[in-house]
């Protein structure tokens, strides 16, 4: 009979051999993968994982490894974990569609999801993701886009009007980051959720704004710590977990463990204000804010008619409330943000672009434009393209395979001494989904794949780039990643982006402050200030008519 103390004695050389163990058959395991090209590794531990997360060197990192070795990389992970970093289309069009339930998302990422945000579709597989995406896919249609139309149009006047008060007296500097969070929050509020944040009135001390706006920079200061969690999770008691989280001298993770509190408890009392609306039936539905054409009510209702194999338990639905604002917050605005700013340095991009768009509202009789019209402005559209292709706002994503699987490749590699034109990959390999890579490959996009030039939407595609195929779901990128698990809110943005746009651009002229600045990696890529890590771009912003424009 073993005594406890033996056990206790015991238990730690028993971890210690079983993680030996684990180590060594998974570094046999991934022996083909070993002689692929990749950067040497930064420490034995924790291998680059912390070059690839590192909110300050970053980009850099990702940028010198993707011009270093290619399309297809091999990343040490934890403990001599060999994973890979692949930007080749063929294989992409694989992972991400062909065979997109053999990669699914990591661990790491589903359990973090899953505990941030609860049961949506960032935090669920297989048949359970398939049936949450077909409740949501209406939602997200390009039909149901054209009735947000007046509620994007109305919010973006009301900023218009607060920052033409700022610059009524002559150019004035504005952190536009702070501005376009704003907005990106009241849009996906008013137009995702039917309910106001009062995102634009700075005299409003929004507790839920203010969680929104800083989920993403906290985030990223404990990112690293991510695929920890799938260990965590199943030998600690949720109760437990959140009392860590909430107590423990981590200032990091108690800031995240805050935002998510605030965010959760808002989502609840907005979604029992739409039950409640639902139940009084549509005279009360059309007194909300959206009168009651947002996503979420319409989600709702959807729910309540779907049969009963298809129907989201209460929990779910509240869960895709809290993504809905997180990911249509934070992608959205630095998307606007990067636009901005590179127009402010391209000023004569700027003016075409102003000058279509004035012209496209003088013509409408209206006012404001439509959905149609919008979408026609071929120079508005090639800006938004371009910058989405140089400047993706999430640089990569990351997969699991979860068999043992070939993957072909467009263009043949060399690993080792061998050229291969398919590439084994073991089970329970992580993959990471070269986002920006693929959209800056000079084999795709030419020798100026790395220039921001809009111009090269307005003409015929090369053959290169058609040839590629690569598996998006948005204008030949990735930006938008593709399969059963692209972006499902791609219109919805898209929609946010142009009309903010088009009204800011005919109203304001931006040009670039003195002060230095440079975009940061984290979940979502944000522009700081030299030495500070808030999320801040400023830049000068003057009327129109003081510039000589009508």
């Amino acid at each position: 009979m073993i005594s406890a103390t033996q056990v206790l004695l015991y238990l730690p050389v028993f971890c210690v051999c079983w993680l030996a163990v684990s180590v060594t058959r998974r570094w046999i395991r991934q022996a083909p993968l070993h002689k692929i090209p990749g950067p040497p590794r930064l420490s034995l531990i924790n291998g680059n994982l912390k070059q690839i997360f590192d909110i300050n060197r970053g980009m850099s990192f990702h940028t010198n490894i993707i011009q270093t070795y290619g399309r297809i990389i091999r990343i040490w992970g934890l403990l001599g974990d060999t994973q890979l970093y692949i930007s080749d289309p063929k294989a992409l069009h694989n992972i991400l569609i062909k065979d997109q339930y053999v990669f699914e998302e990591t661990s790491g990422f589903i359990v973090s999801n899953r505990i941030f945000f609860g049961m949506n579709l960032t935090g669920t597989l297989g048949e359970h993701h398939r049936r949450q995406r077909k409740l949501l896919n209406p939602v997200f249609s390009a039909a149901h886009m054209r009735y947000m139309i007046p509620v994007f149009y109305k919010i973006t006047h009301q900023l218009c009007d607060i920052i033409k008060a700022k610059t009524s007296d002559g150019p004035r500097e504005l952190d536009i980051m702070e501005w376009m969070g704003r907005v990106a929050l009241e849009l996906v509020g008013q137009g995702g959720l039917g309910y106001s944040f009062n995102a634009l009135d700075e005299n409003v001390k929004n507790a839920y704004a203010e969680a929104a706006r800083g989920f993403t920079p906290a985030l990223a200061k404990v990112e690293f710590y991510r695929p920890f969690l799938p260990l965590v999770v199943p030998i600690v008691p949720a109760w437990v977990r959140r009392w860590l989280a909430k107590n423990l001298p981590w200032k990091d993770l108690n800031n995240v463990t805050e935002i998510v509190d605030i965010m959760n408890e808002t989502s609840i009392k907005i979604l029992e204000e739409k039950k409640k609306a639902l139940q009084k039936g549509d005279d009360a539905v059309v007194h909300q804010v959206a009168e009651g054409r947002d996503i979420m009510s319409i989600l709702l209702q959807a729910n309540i008619s779907a049969s009963e194999d298809m129907k989201l338990p209460e929990s779910e639905i509240l869960a895709q409330m809290s993504l809905l604002i997180f990911a249509a917050m934070d992608t959205t605005s630095s998307a606007l943000t990067r636009i901005l700013h590179v127009l402010s340095e391209n000023q004569d991009v700027q003016d075409k672009l102003r000058e279509e768009v004035l012209n496209a509202y003088k013509s409408s009789e209206s006012g404001d434009l439509d959905y149609d019209t919008l979408h026609e402005l071929p120079y508005l559209e090639a800006v938004c393209r371009e910058t989405l292709r140089l400047y993706s706002p999430v640089l990569i994503m990351s997969r699991t395979a979860r068999k043992d699987i070939m993957v072909p490749l467009d263009v043949p590699t060399t690993i080792g001494n061998s050229e291969v034109s398919e590439m084994f990959i073991p089970e329970d390999t992580t993959i990471y989904i070269g986002i920006r890579a693929i959209n800056t490959d000079p084999l795709i996009w030419g020798p100026d794949a790395n220039e921001w030039k809009p111009e090269r939407f307005l003409n015929p595609l090369p053959e290169s780039v058609t040839d590629a195929k690569v598996p998006g779901v948005y204008a030949n990128l990735l930006t938008f990643l593709g399969g059963g698990r692209a972006c499902i809110g791609f219109k919805f943005s898209q929609m946010e982006m142009k009309i903010v746009l088009s009204l800011l651009i005919s109203t304001f002229k931006f040009t670039p402050s003195k002060k230095s600045v440079s975009w940061k990696l984290g979940g979502v890529l944000l522009p700081m200030e030299e030495g500070s890590l808030t999320p801040s771009l400023p830049l000068v912003v003057s009327l129109v008519k003081e510039t000589g424009k009508n």
